[in-house]
């Protein structure tokens, strides 16, 4: 369902943080997705297969890199 996952997305989890927090930035992309708690700034890296299984919404789009042509 979230396979279409970008680096600076905002995704919200399932289950919170120990910090209380839900919402992760998306910093890594690969067979891994590395994600960084919004309150609390703590990096995690999970399995794709996990990622996608644990994320419950995509909270924000990150904006699309510009291209060359345009500037």
């Amino acid at each position: 369902m979230y396979d279409d996952i970008h680096l600076g997305d905002v995704v919200r989890m399932r289950k919170p943080h120990p910090c209380g927090n839900n919402e992760w930035d998306v910093v890594r992309l690969g067979a891994d997705i590395g994600i960084r708690c919004r309150k609390c700034n703590r990096r995690v890296l999970l399995p794709r297969s996990q990622f996608v299984r644990q994320v419950k919404a995509l909270v924000q789009r990150s904006e699309p890199p510009a291209s060359p042509a345009d500037q």
